[in-house]
């Protein structure tokens, strides 16, 4: 089992405009082979340590390093990538696995 934790950071103002775009993209990575999850979340209100207004973090949880390398070059991601291209500042991707 892979994880991803993808923290994205938008543009000022913007980070609606990405979880649409995000929101749209999302069936079909649920539908890929080996994708156990696929979640964008943002800080909860009332967290003492904020990520802030302009960061959207994705949690994906995939069965193989295989599947997160097919999620990788699938062309839904890459038409996700042209859309949010002017929208993203910053992306820091991790890839863990458990212990």
């Amino acid at each position: 089992m892979i994880r991803v934790i993808a923290v994205l950071t938008v543009n000022a103002g913007r980070r609606e405009e990405l979880i649409e775009q995000f929101r749209a993209n999302r069936p079909a990575v649920l539908a890929e082979q080996g994708c156990l999850e696929y979640m964008g979340v943002v800080d909860f209100e009332g967290s003492r340590a904020k990520y802030g207004l302009d960061v959207f973090v994705v949690i994906e949880t995939w069965e193989s390093p295989e599947a997160l390398a097919a999620h990788a070059a699938a062309p839904h991601m890459a038409a996700f990538g042209e859309k949010t291209r002017d929208l993203i500042a910053d992306r820091k991707i991790h890839v863990l696995a458990p212990v």
